[in-house]
């Protein structure tokens, strides 16, 4: 899903040709701080969204401290535009308080995906500016403050099937 999520089929590559993103998906899910879910439609895997734990060492776009992970989406091209994304970021979301504070994302500096990010409470941070490792172009971060709660489950009155097939 990596490959879907910097829209490498955008521009005819492959996530070899990026080593540097290898750091997105290396060894997770060892570690308990990894979180992430997965859409399908059709009884196919539409979507993926994950939460990854980096150090500033790692020197990822989107890094902001060693507490606060790093959001990455992907909808496959056939998939998007259907809510995919948005029903896996609203559900992380509400995973994610039970572990984080806070989670941020690199992504396009445009308004349209700029608008989209702060729909959903993130919040641009300022001088943030850099590039995509894939295709130079202009990066920011942002971050979402999340409430530090538990995890909802069927038996909270929480129906996970709103944005299931």
């Amino acid at each position: 899903m990596l490959h879907f999520a910097y829209r490498l089929d955008e521009v005819a590559k492959t996530v070899d040709d990026f080593c540097e993103l290898e750091k997105y998906t290396q060894n997770y899910g060892l570690t308990n701080r990894d979180l992430g879910l997965y859409a399908l439609k059709e009884n196919k895997i539409a979507g993926a969204i994950w939460l990854r734990l980096l150090n500033k060492d790692d020197n990822s776009n989107g890094y902001i401290n060693d507490n606060t992970p790093i959001l990455t989406i992907g909808v496959k091209p056939e998939f998007r535009g259907e809510g995919i994304g948005s029903s896996m970021l609203e559900q992380l979301i509400l995973e994610a308080g039970s572990l984080y504070e806070n989670i941020s994302v690199s992504v396009l500096n445009n308004n349209k995906t700029v608008s989209y990010f702060e729909k959903f409470g993130f919040c641009k941070i300022e001088e943030s500016r850099a590039k995509s490792p894939t295709d130079g172009s202009e990066v920011i971060t942002m971050i979402k403050q999340i409430s530090k709660e538990s995890v909802k489950r069927p038996s909270d009155g929480y129906d996970p099937r709103k944005w299931m097939d």
